[in-house]
């Protein structure tokens, strides 16, 4: 799925883009974030239950699976925007800078809760309360990305709203 949809003449059409930011619905979320939580997801198992050769503790696996989620979401996620960002961007490096920009503003306040209090407290009450480490991080996860995509979907659209996403501001300021 690109960005940026091109109109007659090839040309990239920001405001084709607005338009259709606009009418996102439930299959824009899916395709966005699914490749990235599978990945995530599977990375969090892996590292989850790597721990348990060494400890049964709650809290070490809970942290090792939250780390391992974090590595992998964010390494489909970086490819992702980079990926939509190298669309409007003049030159590869400002198209990296831009989705270091966007990765902080869509998910910069939603990852802070989300790491240093929810996704821990979930995923280690989980691995508590189920008898499966696996269940029990998974569980966690479930109930910690209810609200870190209520904060991450709501920074998207700000940021696509305010035109970042779509180069239509560093288009205004280059001008």
């Amino acid at each position: 799925m690109t960005a940026i949809e091109n109109d007659a003449s090839g040309e990239t059409d920001p405001e084709a883009f607005a338009v259709r930011s606009r009418r996102r619905g439930i299959l824009f979320w899916i395709v966005r974030y699914l490749p990235a939580e599978i990945v995530g997801t599977a990375a969090m198992i892996v590292a989850g239950l790597a721990v348990t050769i060494w400890t049964d503790n709650p809290a070490v696996v809970a942290i090792a699976g939250l780390l391992g989620e974090i590595v992998g979401f964010y390494a489909v996620l970086a490819v992702t925007i980079y990926a939509e960002q190298a669309q409007v961007s003049p030159t590869r490096r400002s198209a990296i800078g831009r989705s270091g920009m966007l990765l902080v503003a869509e998910f910069g306040a939603a990852e802070l809760l989300d790491t240093l209090l929810i996704r821990p407290a979930a995923m280690m009450l989980g691995v508590w309360l189920l008898p499966d480490p696996v269940w029990g991080l998974l569980a966690g996860k479930i109930v910690a990305d209810i609200v870190f995509y209520a904060i991450a979907a709501g920074a998207f659209t700000l940021t696509d709203k305010a035109g970042l996403r779509d180069g239509r501001k560093s288009e205004e300021r280059a001008t």
